[in-house]
């Protein structure tokens, strides 16, 4: 990889940031002054102000996201983000983003390769929903949804559409499961087919559910959810 991205994935900086420091000439590699672009791998020596760089520990967490949080490193407006009770030793990320009313599961960590092959749409990582929406929803509806609704931003790829068993006064929940990312997906097709959401929970990712976890708690992914994880994505480690 070059040396920037490699400093960026170290934690150092970020990798604009890594780019001013080899500019700077404040990088070397083995020994010698890098250069913007230059190749490196795992055997090479990287240095900056002449202290070693070790890699980064990678880390990546289950967050049950409460309503009300930011799925953001920072917050203008002073809200709590998603990272607030994280370790805060590491420079740690959301994969993708939950809306401020949308509790449930969210993938915090600081492996950029994991995080940008899961939020690809080439490898199209299932995201599944528990959702209140107003009125009754009716067989017709049901099917519109499945084969796609046409949105602002163009029509959305077929998704998977069921009825819960999970009763409400006025209301139907719905169990919904895509593969795109596009911005509050599930909140817009419901609207577009005339039944609001009231509530919104994301109940799975990339085959990942909360379990017992409570909202607002976080727990490390296992080895085998790691491993399964980069099945998923293609990503052999």
């Amino acid at each position: 990889m070059r040396v920037q991205r490699a400093l960026a994935l170290a934690g150092v900086a970020s990798r604009r940031a890594a780019e001013r420091m080899v500019e700077e000439g404040r990088v070397t590699v083995n020994g010698q002054i890098a250069t913007i672009g230059q190749s490196v791998d795992d055997a090479d020596e990287i240095a900056v102000d002449g202290t070693p760089v070790a890699p980064e520990v990678t880390r990546t967490y289950l967050l049950n996201k409460r309503v009300g949080t930011v799925s953001s490193v920072t917050d203008p407006q002073g809200r709590p983000t998603v990272l607030e009770g994280m370790p805060a030793e590491l420079r740690l990320y959301p994969v993708g983003r939950l809306d401020l009313n949308t509790s449930g599961v969210l993938l915090i960590t600081n492996d950029g390769e994991l995080a940008h092959r899961l939020m690809h749409p080439r490898f199209e990582v299932p995201k599944v929903y528990d959702t209140l929406v107003e009125g009754r929803v009716s067989a017709d509806t049901l099917r519109v949804l499945r084969k796609g609704v046409e949105l602002d931003d163009g029509m959305t790829h077929p998704a998977k559409v069921e009825k819960m068993e999970r009763l409400h006064p006025g209301g139907t929940w719905l169990r919904v499961q895509i593969t795109e990312g596009r911005n509050r997906q599930v909140r817009r097709m419901c609207e577009a087919v005339g039944h609001p959401t009231m509530r919104l929970f994301r109940s799975r990712y990339a085959g990942l559910s909360a379990g017992k976890l409570e909202l607002g708690a976080h727990r490390l992914l296992t080895t085998d959810e790691l491993a399964r994880l980069g099945r998923l994505v293609e990503l052999e480690r």
